[in-house]
């Protein structure tokens, strides 16, 4: 062993900096030598770790730093940097006993060459090789502090990317079960001195809170970047810092608020196709092209106009309804001539008090034009851009964008008001189960289930992948015909019967129904038609949904086109930087400045960071917001376990599974039977995932989002809109999800949760 000036003596080498130290015990020491209260210890390098004399010197420094027992920590020179934290890929061995010091470093350095870390540096694109990490690893070996209490601490708030505040979580006891995510602990915030604690108090008094966060923003202060630490309290009340290492991935912070009256969401109508912030492209051209179609398909079948207000914040999509008004009122009236109000009272308001009127007044004629022409007159659009393509002009390619995007608006506005009825057609239906079959059916299989169970194994429902599938209707995203190999193995899922035995009990659900109802034949009739009604708008929503990404195969071909051209031009390097330029960039002359790609690209991807709200601003009077009532009464129903997550209640049942979190479909392929899937929100690309799942979580969503509307189709549950799911939950988590309260509970690997295995669905 050689002493050195540092704080940490080092065993293997004279100079002691961060590539022979590593990342974690060069900021420890350095810290430590600044009068931080860092545990003693000492550092192993790869080096040292195979002299003959390793016995003797190791029980040396040992000696120096106090009787033990030892946490025993890795320290690489790639680990705990800005941009590659490296978390948990390297094997820590914490309370190690003086004699089984050589072998728990020695096993710490063998994790250097786990799969898991070349994966890693795969997927973050490292040069690297495990073996040369391994050669860049020393250990650090620390007197074991014995905590009360112990956690973690950011200097900004990782979803919002708040600076001001100071996120505090502890558990108590090692906080190593908080770290490796099988504990979820108590959560504090802490601004200026102000202490409040938003999750399981009883661990950390507020005193202690603000001391935590007083170390966290001290390290932040020496380091000038915002930091993530590890903490401990030992028995007799004294903090120590055990790690400190630079935010990854923190979002920007920026401001959320509402771009003008009333309550904006981010969940409707295009909304639920945009689970991503938009790239400038598409929002400056494509977006108001399928808006303005949009308002075609208003103005064909209601005779009138009327904008949707919908706008950007920090790049994501959000939208309002019309702020109503006397003269929005008259203006609706005379323009339609009368049509508009008789129109918007059965796509609105008898839809969901009696159904099958609405059907017969209204809403089968839609289906008909929409099968007999709109459907039709979509492909012969898409077939002959296609032939154009490859020939087309600048000028002609861009005539050839808009004409696909309006086609497509007419499509939504069609999507929305007729396979849009099926949520509130199946509210009609879920009223007149509770009013007429809840109380008759209770204790049996029907009557746990509810209305859902007579909407599941529908004819028509089952998992299919339309090359033209789409993760989102941002035309930056890859659609699923791109690439075709693993999306040929998702639709070849294996036939598990389950769509069968729903079919089964969806069959035996409406004999026990009308058995009830046999001497009431006025309210069986009416039954038969809610059932009728709400199943085929259930399978007629699904099949309009499939279709509305038809030109997006044709529009990515027309982008790559364009990209080319504009390459050619000397405008831009790649044909992808397409999608960060605005459409007088795109279509103006090439002379003057280059558009400055890389910032905006950079821009986007801290976008993709940041946790949007569900909604922003305030909802008129009376009206109220209907996701924050649904997750308000999820919350007041019942005392909520430990971390729980709040959504919206989509799709009834309850299992426990393990989290799988999917980011697009380029994670199809990691899907397991019987896992969890939890996503932003869903699209028609993702249905053959659900023949698979066990339960679906998402961001975003409402009763009428795909993934509510598959999910009860498939009898699994379902929680939809709760804000930041994935980001709260991880891959390899055991979570129960209850889609009838709404409500997803993150369990300890060791609770057996008595009571909520795998549902039998």
């Amino acid at each position: 062993m050689t002493g050195t000036s540092e704080t940490f003596p080092l065993l293997g080498a004279v100079s002691a900096g961060p590539a022979v130290l590593g990342s974690k015990a060069a900021a420890l020491n350095a810290l430590s030598a600044e009068g931080f209260n860092v545990p003693p210890g000492f550092v192993v390098t790869a080096e040292a770790s195979d002299r003959h004399d390793l016995t003797n010197a190791l029980q040396e420094a040992a000696d120096l730093i106090g009787p033990g027992p030892f946490a025993v920590r890795s320290s690489a020179v790639a680990e705990d940097l800005p941009g590659a934290s490296y978390a948990g890929l390297y094997e820590t061995f914490l309370n190690v006993a003086r004699d089984d010091l050589e072998d728990a470093i020695r096993r710490c350095l063998a994790s250097a060459a786990h799969d898991r870390v070349a994966a890693y540096e795969s997927a973050r694109g490292a040069s690297g090789q495990p073996q040369q990490a391994a050669n860049a690893m020393a250990v650090l070996i620390q007197q074991m502090v014995q905590p009360l209490a112990a956690g973690v601490a950011f200097t900004a708030n990782p979803l919002t990317g708040d600076r001001d505040e100071t996120i505090i979580t502890a558990v108590q006891g090692l906080g190593e079960s908080l770290v490796a995510g099988d504990a979820v602990g108590e959560q504090w915030t802490v601004l200026a001195q102000d202490a409040v604690c938003n999750r399981n108090a009883g661990t950390l008094t507020p005193v202690q809170a603000v001391e935590v966060a007083g170390l966290a923003r001290s390290v932040a202060a020496h380091a000038g970047v915002p930091q993530d630490i590890e903490w401990a309290i030992d028995t007799d009340g004294v903090l120590f810092l055990l790690q400190a290492r630079p935010m990854t991935a923190l979002p920007e912070a920026v401001d959320w608020v509402a771009p003008g009256k009333g309550l904006w969401s981010r969940n409707f109508r295009l909304g639920e196709w945009l689970p991503d912030p938009m790239t400038p492209l598409f929002e400056d051209w494509l977006l108001p092209r399928i808006e303005s179609g949009y308002l075609d398909g208003m103005q064909a079948d209601a005779r009138v106009r009327v904008p949707f207000r919908y706008a950007s914040v920090n790049g994501w999509y959000y939208n309002a309804p019309p702020v109503p008004s006397p003269r929005l009122l008259a203006r609706v009236i005379l323009d339609s001539r009368g049509r508009a109000p008789w129109f918007l009272f059965n796509a609105l308001i008898r839809v969901s008090t009696d159904p099958a009127a609405a059907h017969r007044a209204l809403l089968h004629g839609l289906e008909l034009q929409w099968r007999n022409h709109l459907l039709p007159d979509y492909r012969q659009l898409v077939r002959q851009t296609e032939q154009e393509v490859d020939s087309a002009s600048p000028a002609r390619l861009v005539e050839l964008v808009d004409a696909v995007c309006n086609q497509a608006g007419i499509y939504l506005w069609s999507l929305s008001i007729v396979g849009g009825s099926a949520w509130k057609m199946e509210s009609a239906l879920a009223r007149f189960w509770h009013k007429h079959l809840a109380g008759p059916l209770r204790g049996t299989a029907a009557g746990e289930t509810g209305h859902q169970v007579l909407l599941r194994g529908l004819p028509g429902t089952t998992p299919a992948q339309a090359s033209h599938a789409v993760y989102s209707l941002d035309w930056y995203h890859a659609v699923a015909g791109e690439s075709l190999p693993q999306h040929q193995r998702a639709e070849q899922l294996p036939a598990t019967g389950k769509t069968e035995a729903l079919g089964a009990q969806r069959t035996d659900a409406e004999g026990a129904a009308r058995k009830v109802l046999k001497d009431q034949p006025r309210v069986l009739a009416r039954f038969n038609a809610l059932v009728e009604v709400a199943q085929h708008y259930a399978v007629l929503r699904e099949e309009q949904s499939r279709d509305l990404s038809l030109g997006w195969p044709v529009l990515r071909r027309c982008a790559r086109r364009i990209g080319e051209q504009l390459v050619a031009r000397g405008l831009i390097d790649d044909a992808a930087d397409l999608h960060y330029l605005t459409l007088d960039e795109v279509t103006g002359p090439s002379a003057g400045a280059r558009p400055p790609v890389t910032s905006r690209r950079d821009a986007w991807q801290r976008q993709r960071n940041l946790a949007a709200p569900l909604t922003l601003g305030e909802s008129a009077r009376f009206i109220g917001d209907p996701i924050a009532r649904a997750v308000e009464a999820a919350r007041s129903s019942r005392d909520l376990p430990e971390g729980a997550i709040v959504g919206h209640p989509a799709s009834t049942g309850r299992v426990t599974g393990i989290v799988r979190v999917m980011h697009g479909p380029e994670d199809f392929d990691t899907f397991l039977e019987g896992e969890v899937l939890v996503a932003k929100s869903t699209a028609p690309a993702w249905t053959p995932l659900f023949a698979r799942a066990a339960a679906v979580v998402t961001d975003g969503g409402t009763l009428a989002a795909h993934a509510s509307l598959i999910a009860r189709e498939f009898g699994i549950p379902a929680v939809v809109g709760t804000g930041d799911a994935t980001l709260r939950l991880r891959t390899g988590q055991r979570v129960t999800v209850d889609g009838g309260a709404g409500v997803v509970v993150p369990r300890h690997f060791d609770d057996p949760a008595p009571g909520s295995a795998l549902a039998d669905i």
